[in-house]
């Protein structure tokens, strides 16, 4: 695979970062995600470490090289996710679950597929324009879609943190998918609500059709910073320019052997692989069993 990227996470004005960034690749494929916990609820951060951890030791688990089901892989890995992270807030004894957001996308013989939940957001950059983007799980981007606001309002709007989505939450989540055969130059970007709230959407494709990947990202990293000013939130970004000019099909077996990319994502949970082969009633009935645990659990000081 031919490809550069980019990822960078700042804190702001913030006093902790709470996002979680990380990229892994075999010979075959490739997985990017950005998580952001929330701060609204304890321990956001752990939330999106959980998230991340997992995503790359899953992934480590199954790319042998490439994924046998890459449409199936970050749905399933994200309802893992979310039932790692009631576990982890069992044995913290914690009263309430961490919670976070997360947007992935796994690169695999030419085609992305990605999927999301909360308000952090994948763009594809196509021959100038927005080829696809992510639809917000948001009280605000229902508002837009239903045609009640514009779009240039929901960074303003009272109820912009309003989230009907997130890993962590009282339901069990409903990732949204998507996917698209990327053609060359092709930029897929991964970001938190702290870079694209402060941005236009023409602010964004404007930077990253000027210059550099590198240089892109570290210019809207510093625009959103300007804009945000006092109020700038945690910041992530991780950042895909595709450079492959066609699929290289392989029908053999691989002669590269599998190799991880080094990250620096800390274990907090021993999740069980056995979770990607649970039903979707059997994640539910252990998420259930999960609340009850925390339910009768006391509440940390």
């Amino acid at each position: 695979m031919k490809y550069a990227l980019v990822q960078e996470s700042r804190i702001g004005a913030r006093k902790v970062n709470q996002d979680r960034i990380g990229h892994w690749s075999s010979p075959e494929t490739l997985l990017f995600a950005v998580a952001d916990g929330l701060g609204g609820h304890a321990h956001g951060e752990v939330a999106a470490q959980v998230a991340i951890d997992l995503l790359g030791r899953v992934f480590a688990h199954e790319a042998r090289p490439k994924l046998a089901n890459p449409e199936q892989f970050l749905p399933r890995a994200m309802a893992a996710a979310h039932v790692a992270i009631m576990r982890e807030a069992e044995a913290r004894r914690l009263r309430d679950a961490p919670r976070t957001v997360l947007v992935a996308c796994l690169v695999q013989e030419g085609r992305a597929f990605w999927a999301h939940i909360g308000d952090s957001r994948l763009y594809l950059l196509r021959k100038g324009r927005i080829h696809a983007r992510t639809r917000d799980h948001s009280w605000v981007q229902h508002l837009v879609d239903e045609g009640r606001i514009r779009e240039e309002a929901v960074s303003s709007h009272p109820e912009r943190n309003r989230l009907l989505q997130c890993l962590g939450g009282l339901q069990a989540p409903r990732v949204d998918t998507g996917g698209e055969r990327l053609e060359k130059d092709d930029i897929v970007l991964l970001c938190s609500d702290g870079l694209w709230g402060p941005l236009t959407q023409r602010q964004i494709v404007n930077a990253l059709l000027t210059q550099p990947l590198e240089p892109a990202i570290g210019s809207l990293l510093e625009l959103s910073a300007v804009r945000a000013g006092n109020e700038a939130d945690n910041t992530s970004v991780v950042a895909l320019r595709w450079d492959e000019e066609k699929v290289i099909e392989h029908d053999g077996p691989a002669t590269v052997p599998y190799a991880d990319l080094p990250t620096d994502v800390q274990d907090f949970t021993a999740t069980d692989m056995d979770f990607l082969r649970m039903s979707d009633e059997d994640v539910e009935k252990a998420i259930a069993d999960i609340k009850a645990a925390l339910r009768k659990a006391p509440q940390q000081r």
